[in-house]
C-alpha cells in the first residue's frame, strides 16, 4: 500500500509538471470553447425544437420517433464522420386519459386532488377505485401494520425528501424506493392500490411521475399506483389525522403494450491518432410525458450534441474517436444503454472515457467521477483550468445511468453536476418545460462538458500498471 501511494505521489508531481507546460495552451482552448458556446451556441435552439415542436418523448411513442429523426438530421448537418441509428426494442407504456382523484370525508363531500399514474402502473377498474387509506412512511411500517390493517385499503406513502441535505440527489435517493417498489411491497399485504407522495422538495400542485416496478408479481396481483402532489399529500395526511375513516378515490387509464422498435442516435468524429480509443458523451432522448422533458433530459441531449459541434467549429481535431450517443429508454427500462454496451463489448471497442449529462440544464458546478485514484489525481490536476468559470466540484461518485454499463476496471466515467437545488421542482412533472431552462446556464454546461472531453482527448487516461498517462 505504501508503495502504491508513493508511486501515486510521484505520478501527481509528473502530471503537475507536465500540466504546467501545457496550461497556457489549454487555457486558450478553454476560452475559445466557452466564448463560442456563449456567443454562437446551438444547444438552446435544438432544445427549443425538441421541447416546443416535438414535446414529451415517452419511450415507444410517436414523439420519441420524431426526436430520433430530428436529432439524426441535426447531427448529419454537423459534418461528422459518421451518423447512424442503433435499433433497440423498448417498452411501450401509455398513460391514457387524464387521471382524476378526490378525498371523500363523507358521502357527497369531496375534495379534488392532483395525481398522475406512475410509469408502468396498471389501470384502476373502469369506474375507478375507492377505499379507506392507511398512511405509512416506510416498508417497515407495512410490516408493523400487517395484513389485517392493510388488506383492501389504499396505502399512502408519505415520506418526503429530506430538506436539510444539500445534495438533493441524496435526498431523492432517500425516498424514491417508495415510488419504485411501493406497489410491489403493498401488494404483499393485499392492498387495493397505492398513492405515493411526489418526490419533490417544493410544495406545489404538480404530481411527479416516474418508473415503478412490480418485480415478479403475477398480473393478477398487480395494483394501481399513482403519485400525488406535495400540497395534496400534506392535505391528505392532515385530514387522515382528523378522520382515519375517510375514503380516497382515483381513476387512471394506463396500459402496457408490447415492446416496439426504437433507436439510439449516434454520431462520431474519428480520432486522428488513436481511432480505436473511444470517448463518449451523451444523454437520454426519451422523457416522461407530462411536460416536454426540457431538463430531463432534453438539456443533456443538446449539450452532448453541442460538444461535437464545438469541436468541429473550433477545428479541434480529436486524437481519439469522439462519439455522441443519444440513448433511448433511460426512464423506464435502460434498454438503449444496455444495447449500446452490449454492442460495444461485442465489437471489442475500448471506451476510455464516458461523460453523461442527466441532471438538468442548470448552472454547471463540476463533475463526479468513477475512477481509480491515479486517474482521479489527473482530473484534480485540471481543476485550476475550470475555476475561472466557477467550476469547483470535482469528486468521486456516480456518473450516469446510461454510461454506467460501460464501466470497466481501467476506464473513467463522469457525470456533469449542475446546481441541483431546483432540479426536483421539475423532475418528471408537467412543469419540466422549455421556459424553465436558462439559455446561458445551458450553454455554460455544454462548454464545460466540451472542455472536459478536450482534456481527456488530449491527455488520455492513466494506465494503472505504469501510472503514466496514455500520450501521443
Amino acid at each position: 500500500m505504501k508503495t502504491f501511494y508513493a508511486k501515486a505521489f510521484i505520478f501527481s508531481l509528473f502530471v503537475n509538471f507536465q500540466f504546467a507546460a501545457t496550461a497556457q495552451t489549454d487555457d486558450a482552448v478553454f476560452k475559445s470553447i466557452y466564448a463560442t458556446s456563449l456567443t454562437n451556441g446551438q444547444s438552446y435552439a435544438w432544445l427549443d425544437h425538441l421541447s416546443n415542436r416535438i414535446g414529451g418523448r415517452l419511450s415507444g411513442s410517436v414523439n420519441a420517433q420524431l426526436a430520433v429523426e430530428y436529432t439524426k438530421v441535426e447531427l448529419e448537418k454537423l459534418g461528422l464522420d459518421k451518423v447512424w441509428l442503433q435499433p433497440v426494442m423498448v417498452p411501450k407504456w401509455i398513460r391514457g386519459a387524464k387521471e382524476n382523484a378526490y378525498i371523500e370525508t363523507s358521502p357527497g363531500n369531496r375534495i379534488d386532488v392532483n395525481i398522475c399514474a406512475l410509469g408502468g402502473s396498471v389501470a384502476t377498474a373502469a369506474l375507478g377505485l375507492k377505499a379507506q387509506v392507511v398512511e405509512v412512511k416506510s416498508f417497515e411500517d407495512l410490516e408493523t401494520l400487517g395484513l389485517e390493517n392493510i388488506e383492501g385499503k389504499i396505502v399512502f406513502y408519505n415520506r418526503p425528501m429530506q430538506p436539510d441535505l444539500i445534495q438533493t440527489f441524496e435526498a431523492y435517493g432517500g425516498c424514491v424506493d417508495q415510488r419504485y417498489a411501493g406497489a410491489m411491497e403493498a401488494a404483499k399485504y393485499k392492498a387495493a392500490g397505492v398513492i405515493v407522495r411526489s418526490v419533490n422538495l417544493r410544495m406545489d400542485d404538480y404530481p411527479h411521475t416516474g418508473t415503478m416496478s412490480y418485480g415478479d408479481l403475477p398480473n393478477s396481483q398487480r395494483i394501481p399506483s399513482a403519485a400525488i402532489s406535495t400540497n395534496d399529500a400534506e392535505k391528505l395526511s392532515g385530514m387522515l389525522s382528523l378522520n382515519p375513516k375517510l375514503e380516497f378515490y382515483f381513476k387512471q387509464n394506463c396500459q402496457q403494450l408490447p415492446d416496439v422498435e426504437s433507436y439510439n442516435v449516434i454520431g462520431e468524429i474519428t480520432g486522428s491518432e488513436f481511432p480505436d480509443e473511444y470517448i463518449l458523451v451523451g444523454g437520454h432522448l426519451d422523457s416522461w410525458d407530462l411536460g416536454d422533458g426540457a431538463h430531463d433530459d432534453g438539456a443533456g441531449v443538446v449539450q452532448s450534441m453541442e460538444v461535437l459541434r464545438l469541436m468541429k467549429v473550433l477545428n479541434l481535431q480529436p486524437k481519439r474517436t469522439l462519439r455522441v450517443v443519444l440513448f433511448m429508454n433511460e426512464e423506464n427500462g435502460l434498454r438503449g444503454a444496455t444495447k449500446y454496451a452490449e454492442e460495444a463489448k461485442r465489437k471489442g471497442e475500448n471506451h476510455i472515457f464516458a461523460l453523461e449529462s442527466d441532471a438538468g440544464g442548470f448552472t454547471p458546478r463540476g463533475f463526479s467521477f468513477q475512477a481509480d485514484e491515479a486517474n482521479f489525481q489527473q482530473v484534480l490536476s485540471w481543476q485550476t483550468l475550470f475555476k475561472p468559470y466557477l467550476i469547483h466540484f470535482f469528486e468521486k461518485g456516480g456518473s450516469g445511468a446510461d454510461v454506467g454499463p460501460l464501466k470497466s476496471e481501467t476506464n473513467v466515467l463522469a457525470g456533469l453536476r449542475p446546481d441541483s437545488q431546483r432540479y426536483f421542482d421539475h423532475h418528471h412533472a408537467a412543469n419540466d418545460t422549455f421556459e424553465h431552462v436558462n439559455k446561458r446556464e445551458l450553454e455554460l454546461g455544454a462548454a464545460t462538458m466540451t472542455a472536459l472531453v478536450y482534456l481527456f482527448d488530449a491527455y488520455g487516461i492513466v494506465k494503472n500498471e505504469a501510472l503514466t498517462p496514455i500520450r501521443d
